[in-house]
């Protein structure tokens, strides 16, 4: 074992260690496992906005090979690189969730014109993305924990009512809405994660929403809820056809919500660039960063005109990377490569799109609240000591939410205002980006004494003390005076403490 190792790390010309070589076989073997852990949130997001946008099954199904297939581009982008674009670290791209909640506000029931509506504002925005790219890591201070934080939850809880409606239906007047069988098949698919998650075995945990998708649609397709007929209608393999659902236009007010969709995208990919950087142990300049972010603002600029959405790297895999130590670049080629021949493939889609909604719904319960998770997780890293960052954390979340609780909120304001503020992670995302230079940075006129909505500093006290202390001790003057009048003596805990 050691000897094969010392001959893999004897392949790394430059001495980095994402530079190593695994051969063909282990790369392969590596990239599907890339490519299994990431199959599920890749294939989400072209389901979720070609249900909306109204289209057909088989055009679902090439939306979602379309997405495969670019992302499998975007990966070799990124870990091949060529010069000025891709980070050469070991990062899969996919469809980026950051923009699913503003592409269905752009999508918003105008069907195949709202998708090329998405297509339009994603070109635009990206291209913007693209030529701000090498200054972003000059901005990237105005985007800290509190924003972030306050995106990513937002992206989740917008993403819940998608998974609902996928269980109980679309149309309230229908007589199937809210179908018990149909709640018993997402509750199940749900449960089959659960106990998938459970397992001690490492790799089926990792799969476990991939397997229980399989699973449930198995149980559907059982119970005569589950209709494959279309299926086998169209080609098995094809080239995706590019603009298929027509040329993309162009409206302002989607741009500039998909241009906030952009800046966390930046965001998200410029942490995980640095996350993947550290876990590997290679160095990673703003050089580095902004070929990284070109190659993410390129591959989306470009996915459009194959039917394909914004592409990010995907965090999921940053962690797959930490589990498994495969550290080469080569390894995730090799599933970008998988990735593109999954593309061409619409047959794959289609029976994808084929998945009873109600399995889907399950399994969005788990991936969707993992995002919010991942939302509540950055959170934490804030600091609300003496600031105002729970207030800001607060109103943009409550701001985010409203357009999902009560969809007609905006429904009497112009055009272009509805396409930024009904979309909760973008509505979100400006709240938390103003407040955050309000308080944060524009600091002129801040009172030190903050407002009751600043959170105080955490007192805590720890048993022990507690238990040697005695009814009457008090502490005076930076002393600790026993009940009876005498200093007590404190003994510092540290290495080398002294008594005071």
């Amino acid at each position: 074992m050691t000897a094969a190792r010392s001959s893999t790390t004897n392949q790394r010309p430059s001495g980095r260690p994402e530079d190593e070589r695994l051969g063909i076989g282990p790369s392969i073997a590596y990239g599907l496992q890339h490519v299994l852990t990431m199959y599920g949130g890749i294939i989400a997001p072209p389901l979720i906005i070609g249900s909306a946008a109204g289209v057909s099954p088989a055009e679902i199904g090439l939306l979602i090979a379309a997405c495969l297939f670019v992302g499998g581009l975007a990966t070799l982008l990124q870990t091949i690189g060529f010069p000025f674009f891709g980070s050469q670290l070991p990062l899969v791209q996919g469809v980026s969730f950051a923009g699913v909640a503003t592409m269905l506000a752009i999508v918003n029931g105008n069907g195949r014109d709202g998708l090329t509506n998405v297509f339009g504002a994603v070109i635009i925005a990206s291209l913007i993305g693209l030529v701000i790219a090498p200054f972003f890591a000059q901005i990237v201070r105005f985007f800290p924990p509190v924003v972030t934080g306050v995106v990513i939850t937002s992206i989740g809880l917008s993403l819940m009512p998608v998974a609902g409606r996928w269980i109980v239906g679309n149309d309230p007047t229908a007589e199937s809405f809210a179908d018990p069988v149909n709640i018993g098949i997402a509750g199940f698919t749900l449960l089959v994660i659960i106990l998938l998650s459970k397992v001690g075995n490492a790799f089926v945990s990792r799969l476990s929403i991939l397997l229980a998708l399989i699973v449930g649609t198995i149980f559907a397709a059982l119970i005569g809820r589950a209709d494959f007929s279309k299926v086998f209608q169209g080609d098995f393999f094809a080239f995706p056809t590019p603009l298929a659902f027509g040329a993309p236009t162009f409206d302002l007010a989607a741009i500039l919500s998909m241009l906030i969709v952009v800046l966390v995208i930046l965001t998200e990919t410029t942490a995980d660039i640095l996350a993947v950087g550290e876990i590997v142990g290679s160095k990673v300049d703003r050089k580095r960063i902004a070929a990284g972010l070109r190659a993410d603002m390129l591959s989306s600029a470009v996915s459009p005109i194959f039917n394909s959405f914004t592409q990010s790297a995907f965090a999921q895999n940053v962690g797959l990377v930490a589990v498994t130590k495969i550290k080469s670049r080569y390894a995730v080629a090799a599933g970008g490569v998988v990735l593109i021949i999954l593309g061409l493939c619409p047959f794959l889609g289609r029976v994808v799109a084929a998945m009873p909604t109600a399995v889907l719904g399950g399994a969005g319960i788990v991936l969707f609240g993992t995002v919010t998770a991942s939302g509540i997780r950055t959170l934490a890293k804030v600091k609300y000591e003496n600031n105002m960052n729970l207030i800001i954390v607060a109103t943009a979340i409550s701001i985010g939410i409203l357009p999902e609780l009560i969809p007609a909120i905006y429904s009497n304001f112009p055009s272009w205002f509805q396409v930024i503020f009904n979309s909760g992670i973008s509505s979100a995302a400006v709240t938390a980006i103003v407040l955050n230079l309000v308080f944060n940075h524009f600091t002129r006129g801040n009172s030190d004494d903050p407002s009751v909505f600043a959170a105080s500093p955490v007192r805590v006290i720890r048993t022990d003390v507690i238990r040697v202390l005695k009814e009457g001790d008090r502490y005076v003057d930076g002393k600790l005076v026993g009940a009876d009048g005498k200093v007590v003596q404190i003994v510092d805990d540290e290495p080398g403490g002294s008594a005071h």
